[in-house]
């Protein structure tokens, strides 16, 4: 078993990352080489911008290259409650972001040719308990009313159409879900960034970020570059200096694993109709078939950090998870097992805009796939003074109290949701 991402370990190499010192100026600067920073890079680039990407690590070696490879519409909230919350027209332009954000990347796959086995296969919500189908119906009614008159319903009795496991209870199907080899995808964004014109730097982490006459003055470990604009995409980095953002993002870890290759008959049996699928419970999973016919499977197994024991740790409980719902897999070997953190905000929504004039987009709290590419690209706008573009703007952000980077309350929460699951 390998404790390493899938994606990444099955990605064609980057070719593109640029050698050397970075140059004395350039237009922009982006920091982050996850799905923001490509997207944002080429957007700018395709403006006619002079771009410097500088990512710490390798490009999309973070959340972008270690997530559960869905790329879906909604929220990561119940729409009844944030329409409670923040009102139905908010909660409505939200929501359509968020569809708005899977056309982004479909139409970037299809602009730049990339081979990364895209496809509209739809989202199912898997009601884990009866009465989470009895939410499930009320959630259905609220969106098909509200915003969203494609969404279906998929019945108990219907469900083996779907899904061949007895643990769940009827689901909440969205038809404009997709799903994509994360790793392909992230290299194909960024040798589209650097057809454009952008210069990418991979081992290159940013110490310092420095007000200048008529910018700013980035200092990496690649050397100093000054720019225009600067532009945050680094999630909640541990490194550099960001340390106002380290008070308002909460990282939590999300693992994965995923089996050997299934043969169809298997593939038939376990998910017959090949969606994305996701979970009603707090703690919850969520697992699709990969473009080899491997079950990737995966969930908030422990509210800990990655790191390869933690992982290992939580692979055995996601394994132990996924032949409790999928009896036939019993004995399947897992070939990959790893760990990635999901950057939250305390109320789930990302946060973009200005902070002490540098431009960022951060926060997707587990939806960032298609909200990252979008908002690369929205930011692009923004930057070119289009302040509507950004679909976040003008929400307050204020500094988690007590917080100031290390999350020492995880282990609180996480009772606090297994309590609820086991409650309701």
């Amino acid at each position: 078993m390998k404790l390493e991402s899938y994606w990444l370990d099955t990605a064609p190499p980057f070719t593109g990352a640029a050698q050397g010192q970075v140059p004395v100026r350039a237009d922009v600067v982006v920091v982050g080489g996850g799905f923001t920073g490509l997207s944002a890079a080429l957007a700018l680039a395709r403006r006619g911008a002079s771009v410097v990407l500088l990512e710490a690590g390798r490009i999309a070696g973070e959340a972008s290259g270690r997530n559960g490879g869905q790329c879906n519409t909604g929220l990561a909230h119940d729409y009844a409650d944030l329409c409670a919350r923040i009102g139905e027209p908010q909660a409505r332009s939200f929501y359509q972001a968020y569809d708005a954000a899977v056309d982004t990347v479909e139409r970037l796959i299809r602009e730049e040719n990339i081979d990364c086995d895209f496809q509209r296969c739809g989202k199912l919500k898997l009601a884990a308990k009866p009465e989470h189908y009895a939410k499930l119906q009320r959630v259905y009614e609220q969106l098909r009313a509200s915003v969203d008159p494609g969404i279906e319903l998929v019945p108990p009795e219907q469900l083996a159409s779907e899904v061949g496991s007895s643990g769940f209870y009827g689901g909440l199907l969205q038809r404009q879900g997709a799903q994509m080899h994360m790793g392909k995808f992230a290299v194909g964004l960024g040798e589209a960034a650097v057809r454009a014109g952008a210069q990418l730097y991979q081992d290159a982490p940013v110490d310092d970020i420095v007000r200048i006459a008529g910018g700013f003055r980035v200092r990496s470990a690649r050397g100093p570059v000054d720019a225009a604009q600067v532009f945050l995409a680094t999630g909640n980095s541990s490194l550099g200096p960001f340390a106002y953002f380290r008070r308002r993002l909460v990282s939590v870890g999300s693992f994965i694993i995923a089996t050997a290759p299934l043969d169809k008959e298997q593939l038939d049996r376990i998910a017959p109709g090949r969606r994305n699928y996701v979970t009603t419970k707090n703690i919850g999973n969520y697992f699709r078939i990969t473009p080899d016919q491997r079950l990737l499977f995966g969930g908030r197994a422990r509210f800990a950090l990655s790191n390869p024991k933690s992982d290992a740790k939580s692979g055995a409980i996601l394994a132990d998870t996924m032949t409790r719902l999928f009896p036939q897999l019993q004995g399947t070997p897992i070939d990959y097992c790893w760990g990635g953190l999901v950057d939250m905000t305390a109320d789930r929504l990302p946060r973009a805009g200005q902070h002490e004039g540098m431009f960022y987009s951060l926060g997707y709290s587990g939806h960032g796939v298609q909200m990252s590419v979008h908002m690369g690209q929205q930011m692009a706008e923004v930057m070119a003074g289009r302040g509507d573009c950004n679909p976040w703007r003008g929400l307050e952000w204020p500094a988690i109290p007590g917080y100031f980077g290390k999350a020492w309350f995880l282990p609180l929460v996480g009772a606090y949701y297994k309590l609820q699951d086991r409650l309701h």
